[in-house]
């Protein structure tokens, strides 16, 4: 799929904090991340931002418009940092699956795969109260971005605010540095720089009674 988007997309580049689209936007293009890191948020009917994906290079956005007619945008897209995307019309894309089995085999699979990803992480904000939702983020977190250290722990090497980790809880930024701060003094993490570090993610595993989910779909992205 890469070598698609990089032989027929148009290369473009966006510094932090821009809009690649907006909720509600018709949906044309398809995009292509090359390097830097894009949030995938949505506007909740209580005045909250809900970050549903944290996505990086080698993966898509604005998928969901592909085979619809008319469609349009379901969420926001914007620039954590630095961005280059390839980008695609949304019809070119679907002559190019159409008229390859082995792309549009590989298609579904992507788009299976960011369905799991999203029904797993909803189904984890829904059902395991604040404390769940945080440390299902922090999994995932360790699970996309995590460097093992020789200690044992688990350097998260994304920078992120207290904001931007409550917009992924779905909770106000004031709940989520209390917790962060509870869990700093409790020895669960540690932080420096901006970075966070799991000093036991099985500890959090475990709290979260987690399912096992394969590492493919138990990630931010």
């Amino acid at each position: 799929m890469s070598l698609l988007f990089k032989q027929y997309g148009s290369i473009i580049k966006l510094e932090k904090d821009r809009s690649v689209y907006i909720e509600g936007e018709l949906a044309q293009d398809v995009y292509f991340i090359v390097s830097g890191s894009i949030a995938i948020n949505k506007d909740t009917e209580g005045g909250k931002l809900l970050t549903l994906r944290i996505v990086g290079p080698e993966n898509c956005i604005g998928e969901s418009g592909v085979f619809a007619d008319n469609t349009h945008h379901s969420f926001s897209a914007l620039t954590l940092e630095t961005t280059q995307l390839l980008v695609l019309p949304k019809n070119k894309l679907e002559k190019f699956l159409v008229n390859s089995t082995q792309l549009m085999v590989e298609w579904t699979k992507y788009i299976q795969l960011i369905y799991l990803k999203n029904q797993t992480r909803f189904r984890d904000l829904m059902l395991y109260g604040k404390k769940g939702a945080l440390y299902s983020t922090l999994i995932r977190l360790c699970n996309t971005y995590g460097e093992p250290l020789s200690d044992g722990r688990i350097k998260i090497n994304f920078s992120l605010t207290n904001q931007e980790i409550a917009n992924l809880c779905s909770m106000s930024r004031e709940v989520v540095n209390r917790m962060l701060n509870d869990m700093k003094s409790e020895g669960l993490i540690s932080f420096h720089k901006g970075i966070i570090t799991i000093n036991d993610l099985e500890l959090l595993r475990r709290e979260n009674q987690c399912e096992s989910c394969p590492l493919c779909v138990c990630r931010i992205d």
